[in-house]
This record gives C-alpha cells, structure tokens and sequence, in this order.
C-alpha cells in the first residue's frame, strides 16, 4: 500500500512493503528517486536491516546457529504496519515474526518515521531491543537518485560535494568472492571535498568509504549545483552505487552503519565489520535527512 505525503506541493510516496521511499518530487513535478525499472534495478531505496551487503555463502552464525540471510537484509520483502499518519509524516513498524525469525532470531522492533518540510525529508529510524540478551545488527539506507536529474546532463556532469575534506581512498569490493578486503584500497581521483563522478569508477560495483570526516554530502551538476544533498550525522560509513557500464539513469548515495563482508571476517554474525550493539531493552535513533537543491 502507498502512502503520500505534502508539504509546501512537495509530494512523497512511500510503500508499507519495506517501508521504502519511491517518489519524491518538486512543485514542477520534477522527480528525484530512481523509477525502479527492473531492467537496471527493482528498488528505489531498500531499508537495510539487519546486515548490510551480503554474509558468505549467504548464512551466518548467530547464537550458535547457522541462519540464511538475504543481502541487505529481509526488510524490502517485509510489510510494515503504519502507526502514525498525518499530511506530512507516517511512522512504519516492523515487529520480530515468524518470517523475520528465520534469518534473525532477536526479538526486536524497527521504526522507520518520516517527516517532509517543504524540500526536505527527514527520516528516524528506531532500533529496540526486545530481546534478553545484546542483539547485533547493521543499518543502513540506499536511496537511488535520478541522474540526470536536469535535462542535457549525464553522470560525467556531476559530482559529489562533501561539506569537509576528505581522503578518498575506498576499498575494492572484489565481485569473484563477493567480499571486501582491508589489504585492497583505492585512491579515488579527487581532492578537497569535491569527487568527481565517472563509469570507470563503479567497474569494481560500490565505491565504499569506510569513515568520512563529512556527514553532509551533495549529489550537484557541477556548473549548476542543482540535485539533492544529505544530511547522515549518525552513520560511519558512505557508499555510492550505480550499475557496472554507467547505462541506468540513476546513482545511489548510501549511508551506512556497517558493510558488507570483508576477506578477513568469520562467519559469526557477532563479529561482522563494524557490528552495532544494543543491550536489552534499550533502544537507538539514527537520523538522515534529503534535501532537494532546486
């Protein structure tokens, strides 16, 4: 089911399956997210929780037990209910089941709220721990931005602001064993705060960056400085993505709490790269925000 969302005749659309955002767009009717054509890519912007990426082989180790665990995640196949609705904000829970059971054996809660003001969409996502015993988990978001977002422009046109300098060395996700590795990094053509985008540089698929100094980063026509800018101040890591070959018409920008599997990683859950941890019967907020430059 969808669910709109206006403020200021900026509208929103967002599905109960996995809670996830697929349309975001200006007075004009310009649209800004990815239009999901499966030719390239299903999603517009998966929720992913409890891992990020994929475990090897698909399964993993968690209190003694081996679990099959989806990449990214089982939220973009889960229904979530909505507890609260106004004009312009809605608030998705997904609750531990039998289904979330299968893959994850925690009993938790997961709220994903959403508020837009005007040309700017906020989203909190809420972790607790219903649990008796400390629960792990990845989270992490992965909208995907229409490129280009303004007629006459292309990927090559654009690039990435950051709001701090930064080292732009990423690591090589090596796609043979599907997997990171800490001995395998790239240096990323680019200086200050300013990474200019190109095809060659998604040949290896995601480009990650483990830490940024940055917790803002705008996604611009380079002459223009029009697109979208994010807002991530409680989240570590940030990758971009778009299909190998530069053919989709979109690029992601990922903010992250966690990544894929590295070479260096066991199978258990627990000890999985930068692995978040709650207690019982606490609870964690993660912001992000997306902003829409106009």
């Amino acid at each position: 089911m969808q669910i709109k969302l206006q403020s200021d005749d900026y509208h929103v659309l967002l599905n109960t399956l996995g809670a996830e955002l697929n349309s975001y767009s200006s007075p004009t009717g310009k649209e800004y997210i990815w239009n999901s054509d499966p030719a390239y890519w299903l999603r517009s912007s998966p929720l992913l929780f409890p891992t990020i990426g994929n475990v090897r082989n698909g399964e993993t180790v968690i209190k003694d037990h081996i679990y099959p665990m989806p990449k990214h995640g089982f939220c973009k196949e889960s229904e979530f209910e909505v507890t609260e609705q106004t004009e312009n904000s809605v608030t998705f829970l997904l609750k531990a089941n039998e289904e979330t059971q299968k893959h994850y054996p925690y009993d938790f809660e997961l709220r994903l709220s959403y508020h837009l003001n005007g040309s700017t969409l906020s989203m909190d996502y809420t972790v607790t721990n219903k649990d008796t015993e400390p629960m792990y988990y990845h989270l992490g978001a992965h909208p995907g931005f229409m490129c280009p977002v303004n007629d006459g422009e292309n990927l090559e046109n654009c690039i990435l602001k950051f709001e701090k300098e930064e080292d732009f060395v990423s690591y090589e996700y090596d796609l043979k064993n599907l997997e990171f590795n800490f001995d395998h990094k790239v240096s990323q053509k680019a200086e200050g705060n300013v990474l200019p985008l190109t095809i060659p540089m998604f040949d290896q698929d995601a480009v990650f960056f483990e830490h940024t100094n940055s917790h803002r980063v705008s996604f611009v026509n380079a002459v223009t400085g029009k697109g979208v800018s994010m807002y991530y101040p409680d989240f570590e890591s940030l990758a971009i993505w778009t299909p190998i070959g530069g053919k989709a018409s979109f690029l992601c920008l990922e903010p992250w709490n966690g990544s894929a599997i590295f070479h260096q990683d066991d199978d258990v859950f627990a000890h999985k790269h930068s692995i978040l941890t709650l207690e019982p019967g606490k609870e964690k907020t993660y912001h992000l925000e997306i902003s829409l430059i106009e």
